[in-house]
């Protein structure tokens, strides 16, 4: 599958709650090799459904962190065997911790970083491409990937999670892209 173009800030599917994955099989594996075609093509490391345009609990990622140990179905794993990977019906949960804070992006939001707070710790379960269960514990640069793109699925935006002084600091850029994009959709809607 080719890549497609990801859905910037103001697009009404990246506030929704997607929609659970029901058919697993070369069909969602298709749909997830167009997600990671989309997400190189924009240089990134994780990408949502929601941001190609597809209400669904379902994203990618490509991160090879060598310096954080990986744990799949309780066995420690080198990244570069098992990744990219393909999250499904993904529930996260982050172990008590301290938070820390990065600065973050979002393919969503180009141009546009802010200071995120997060626990660097994650434990997912979620459903392969295939549909078959399985567990990840995770730390550090994937984690925090994890959580942003889980969020995505639910509707939530980094924008959301960014410290208040961040918020404040790229509040005027924020407006800018979601008034460029809802009038872009006004615009190939009246096209149709």
């Amino acid at each position: 599958m080719t890549a497609q173009p990801i859905h910037l800030y103001g697009d009404p599917v990246l506030r929704a709650q997607g929609d659970v994955v029901r058919e697993f099989g070369p069909a969602l594996r298709a749909i997830g090799d167009g997600m990671l075609a989309s997400m190189r093509a924009a240089r990134g490391i994780g990408l949502a459904a929601p941001q190609v345009g597809l209400s669904l609990q379902l994203f990618v990622i490509d991160v090879k962190d060598k310096e954080n140990p990986l744990i799949l179905n309780g066995k420690v794993v080198d990244p570069e065997t098992v990744m990219p990977m393909l999250f499904a019906n993904a529930t996260v949960t982050i172990p008590a911790g301290e938070k820390e804070i990065y600065t973050e992006g979002c393919l969503s939001f180009p141009g546009v970083t802010g200071e995120v707070e997060r626990v660097e710790k994650t434990i997912v379960q979620f459903r392969d491409a295939s549909g078959a269960p399985h567990t990840l514990e995770c730390a550090g640069i994937l984690a925090r990937c994890i959580q942003h793109e889980h969020d995505h699925c639910q509707g939530v935006l980094f924008i959301d999670r960014m410290t208040r002084a961040h918020q404040l600091l790229v509040s005027s850029k924020i407006k800018k892209l979601k008034t460029k994009t809802l009038s872009e959709l006004k615009k190939s809607k009246t096209k149709s």
